[in-house]
């Protein structure tokens, strides 16, 4: 669209045009349409757990869907009872003691995250985003006003930012900076004390922090989650925590999720849930009550075979020439750099950037994966582990045939 299109004949506004789509749900829908269509692809795109929703939640919503209360509108920040038992699971998981008043129930994380950004940006106003970050948070700090800035971290840190790198990013427009950990995409995992430090730097510069907790219960080895306004209490005033039961309980489709802060903060998103889109279905809100009132041995059991496939796929990934994969401690992705392999001549191609190599890698080894371009650092690749244990190996085997052939 030219620069001298009048807003008469523009058809799609500015803002909203300048929205990407998301990169990881469009490799997901591309990758299905190919099998739909008969390939074998394997698909390392989609973040979700391959593992279906458990019995006794399900059971809760088939047991919701006959009783007529459910059938009616109800308050738009969510169902007391729910908000209730959020509470008292952010308290067992966390450390964390809420009350019901300062929190909203949304439509899965993603509208928790805009929600959140929308309540306390204006416009020009800074949000710090480590750099690699999942696809939507800087397209929601954009839609609410705000202007991402962004700090790189990279493979020789484990993907982790210090604070001497947020300081130099800290202007007088700072409002916010993101804390994700683990993190989507690398599943970088901050120690106790770095994130005791980032905590405390963002209370002496008066910041807010937004943390997204999603993947809290997905962590392995020595690595252990920690939530910062348990940690920093002095954060509490201006901390807003993201969650949802999506990744925990393998409720991706279910869409419920869920924004802890300050009272005030609270009110005024649950104002604009209120005409955006009022409740939350009642349904997938009774199975979200059944999940967090009952005990993680469903998320124990799916932690078991994500470590497991964890081992597997950075082993093989790290004995293709070329390829460096960090360990992931938390979430279920690896982010393995692959800028040694740009350049290369694989099957009468010489692929420049990570968007290129991840096209090549579908077309001849028929395997999916996410370029580092859609979470803001390129040379990356993204995979997701969560899926069969057979596929992912098989999937892996095409990746070290095919970039097995690189050559100057």
């Amino acid at each position: 669209m030219s620069a001298a299109t009048s807003p008469s004949e523009r058809r799609v506004s500015a803002r909203i045009g300048a929205i990407s789509e998301s990169a990881t749900l469009a490799v997901d829908a591309k990758a299905k349409a190919l099998k739909a269509a008969g390939r074998p692809v394997i698909g390392f795109g989609a973040g979700e757990p391959d593992f279906p929703t458990p019995g006794y939640i399900v059971d809760a919503a088939v047991e919701a869907c006959r009783n007529p209360k459910y059938h009616r509108y109800t308050p738009a920040g969510g169902l007391p009872e729910l908000k209730a038992a959020i509470a008292e699971k952010t308290l067992r998981d966390s450390g964390y003691q809420v009350d019901a008043s300062q929190i909203l129930v949304t439509n899965g994380g993603k509208q928790a995250i805009y929600e959140a950004f929308a309540a306390i940006l204006d416009p020009g106003d800074e949000v710090i985003v480590p750099a690699p970050y999942w696809t939507t948070y800087p397209e929601s700090i954009r839609l609410a006003g705000g202007v991402p800035v962004e700090v790189v971290a990279d493979e020789t840190t484990g993907y982790r930012v210090s604070v001497e790198q947020l300081e130099a990013a800290r202007t007088d427009r700072t409002k916010v900076v993101l804390f994700v950990s683990p993190s989507n995409p690398t599943g970088a995992v901050y120690s106790e004390a770095d994130a005791k430090a980032i905590g405390e730097w963002a209370v002496e510069h008066g910041l807010w922090v937004l943390t997204d907790e999603i993947y809290e219960h997905l962590v392995y080895g020595t690595a252990k989650f920690t939530s910062l306004p348990a940690l920093v209490p002095a954060l509490r005033d201006k901390c807003i925590v993201v969650n949802g039961v999506a990744k925990t309980y393998a409720m991706t489709g279910w869409r419920v999720g869920w924004l802890i802060g300050p009272k005030d903060v609270v009110k005024a998103a649950t104002n604009l849930q209120s005409h955006a889109t009022s409740n939350v279905s009642n349904v997938a809100q009774i199975a979200a009550l059944a999940a967090v009132s009952g005990n993680l041995d469903a998320v124990a059991e799916m932690r078991t075979a994500f470590d497991r496939r964890r081992q597997t796929i950075v082993r093989m990934l790290n004995e293709i020439d070329g390829v460096l994969c960090p360990e992931p401690e938390g979430a279920f992705y690896a982010y393995p750099s692959v800028k040694a392999l740009l350049g290369k001549e694989i099957r009468g191609k010489r692929p420049a950037t990570s968007v290129e190599l991840a096209a090549l890698i579908l077309d001849e080894a028929e395997v999916a994966v996410v370029p580092g371009e859609a979470f803001g650092t390129p040379g990356y690749l993204r995979l997701s582990y969560a899926l069969g244990d057979e596929d992912l190996v098989e999937g892996v085997s095409r990746l070290q045939k095919l970039l097995g052939e690189a050559k100057d």
